[in-house]
């Protein structure tokens, strides 16, 4: 159904729920790129406008891609608590802006709202909200995940060890995994980007992890960032494998593209469950998603982008997952085109997997060809921080040498936990009191030539050298 919204002398008429959300979107390359921005600040306005008076139930009741064409829609539909719906479902989403920010409402009444959030709703109302809007809501929200250690604890804040090495190179692998330890990262996950995707390497890489998480007993998880139709191989083959990875899209068509069904999703879940390798939880997914990729793929369906975006989140809602990541930046320009863009899109990215009841952690980064610099990241990186991000990435020296893009370092997390008095994972933090890496109270010690971490980095490479 139509739209309209007058604003002055104008009057502006939105042809479908999907048109009119894209028009309330705050500006961005992408949907200028696939011409379905406003055209104007004003047109903006009035499609914000608009938006804040459309009922919730009219949210649900109007799919944005039919349900016959996409089964991801069919995802959001059939799994919709519709008794948890019944306590909003009279609110319009402006009213539904109105209670989050509320200051009487609870992280606990969040997370009792949140099977009822479809992800359209949640991306209308962010749609309305402020930069400031979006990181005091999130902030609220507490979401809690475990395999090794727990993370998405009050006051905590995780960070996924990123080793990636342009050649799999074990020696260099080992040496980033020591220097992260060393500087208290890997809580989330020591998670390797391989160069290759041959399910040989991918096994190697496994065991390797396998190994150092066995040996020190550290308690946090691997995964090597493969297909998951490869990991769900490796595991029918012994490998070990702790998370099971995976980039999702929010239409069928992009998850098409990226040679992925939710059929398969769920057989590699099942079958990472079935190891039993979580120690202390049975969270056993890890999701990338990142807006732009649906339009990439010609498989938006005519949606904004962020829009699309919020709908995987939908996708890994289903998998009860430890970690979903959007890779912000990391898709370049012509989505998102200056600093400005990529923090709006992730405190929305951010904000809509909390709401939704997603562990959300966030990978603050852009390409050298978009105009943002580490200056920018560093306003990111603060701002996610106060909205309560659940992990960011751990890089050496930021730069990510295999997959060439600029993300954040070790040195900025410290900088997070101090500015922000944010803690680890507490097994992790026990960890690295045991070890002799922090003091009783978290910080950093100095780090000793001869601790075992170092001393057996430089063996590898010994080793390798020789």
């Amino acid at each position: 159904m139509p739209f309209r919204q007058r604003v002055a002398a104008t009057s502006y008429v939105f042809p479908s729920l999907a048109a009119l959300m894209a028009k309330a979107s705050p500006p961005r390359a992408g949907d200028r790129l696939a011409g379905v921005a406003a055209v104007s600040a004003e047109e903006n306005v009035a499609a914000k406008l608009a938006l804040a008076d459309v009922a919730l139930k009219d949210i649900v009741a109007e799919p944005l891609i039919p349900y016959e064409d996409d089964e991801v829609t069919r995802l959001i539909l059939d799994n919709h608590d519709a008794r948890a719906f019944r306590a909003i479902e009279s609110l319009t989403v402006g009213e539904l802006r109105e209670r989050l920010l509320a200051h009487d409402t609870t992280a606990e009444q969040l997370a009792a709202m949140a099977p009822a959030i479809t992800p359209e709703i949640a991306a209308a109302v962010s749609k309305l909200m402020r930069n400031q809007d979006l990181i005091l809501a999130a902030r609220k929200c507490q979401v809690v995940a475990a395999f090794r250690d727990t993370i998405g604890l009050p006051g905590t804040m995780a960070v996924r060890l990123q080793p990636n090495h342009p050649t799999d190179d074990p020696a260099g692998i080992m040496a980033s995994i020591a220097d992260g330890l060393m500087y208290g990262a890997g809580d989330a996950v020591i998670g390797i980007n391989p160069a290759s995707d041959q399910p040989a390497r991918v096994a190697d890489l496994l065991k390797l992890l396998d190994d150092l998480i066995t040996r020190y007993a550290i308690p946090t998880q691997s995964c090597v960032l493969c297909h998951v139709t490869t990991t769900l191989d490796l595991i029918n083959k012994g490998v070990p494998v702790d998370l099971v990875f995976q980039s999702i899209g929010g239409t069928e068509a992009t998850n098409t593209s990226l040679g992925v069904t939710l059929g398969m999703l769920r057989e590699a879940h099942d079958a990472a469950r079935a190891l039993g390798r979580g120690t202390i939880g049975r969270n056993v997914m890890y999701f990338e998603t990142g807006q732009g990729s649906a339009l990439s793929a010609n498989a938006h369906h005519g949606l904004d982008q962020q829009t699309c975006e919020a709908r995987a989140y939908a996708v890994a809602r289903a998998f009860d997952p430890l970690l979903v990541n959007t890779v912000v930046g990391f898709i370049g320009p012509e989505y998102l085109y200056d600093g400005k863009e990529i923090l709006r899109a992730a405190l929305e990215d951010h904000f809509c997997g909390k709401l939704m009841g997603l562990p959300m952690g966030v990978d603050v980064c852009y390409t050298n060809h978009a105009e943002a610099d580490q200056d920018d990241m560093d306003v990111i990186l603060t701002a996610l921080a106060a909205a309560g991000v659940t992990y960011i990435m751990g890089v050496p020296g930021a730069d990510d040498v295999m997959l060439g893009y600029q993300s954040t370092s070790f040195h900025d997390a410290l900088y997070l936990r101090e500015a922000f008095g944010l803690k680890r994972a507490p097994e992790f933090e026990a960890w690295l009191g045991r070890m002799g890496i922090t003091d009783s109270g978290g910080r950093l010690l100095p780090a000793q030539a001869g601790h075992r971490l170092i001393a057996d980095a430089a063996a590898e490479a010994g080793r390798r050298a020789s």
